[in-house]
């Protein structure tokens, strides 16, 4: 029997490094959707798809960034676990989740995710 992926939906504008966060996670046993922005985001969580973690990235180039993001997603899903990415200092009182500081390493985003789904 096939040990269970967890679902990942990876939130980031910046295409560089969601293709590398997504391959790593991938490799690291994830089965993972990554999209652009909030749009991309709500769609995924408006489908019947699997998602267990949601990562965002706090700064996005539209007006809804990655908090209001993450309160839209526990709307629909009120289990989904949220982890933060962010390049600049912010007020984090707004966070439902863990909030991580890139750049992140490989190892620090696996686990980081696997804390998540372990709460």
């Amino acid at each position: 029997m096939e040990p269970y992926a967890a679902h990942v939906l990876l939130v980031d504008d910046d295409e560089g490094f969601r293709y590398a966060a997504a391959k790593t996670l991938r490799g690291a046993g994830f089965d993972v959707v990554d999209v652009p922005d909030y749009r991309g985001a709500l769609e995924t969580l408006e489908s019947n798809r699997s998602v267990d973690v949601l990562v965002t990235d706090i700064l996005m180039p539209d007006r809804i960034h990655g908090f209001a993001l993450a309160r839209m997603a526990r709307m629909r899903r009120p289990n989904l676990k949220v982890l933060y990415l962010t390049a600049y200092d912010l007020p984090t009182d707004e966070a439902i989740g863990t909030v991580l500081r890139k750049p992140v390493t490989d190892t620090m985003l696996a686990d980081e995710i696997r804390r998540a789904l372990a709460s």
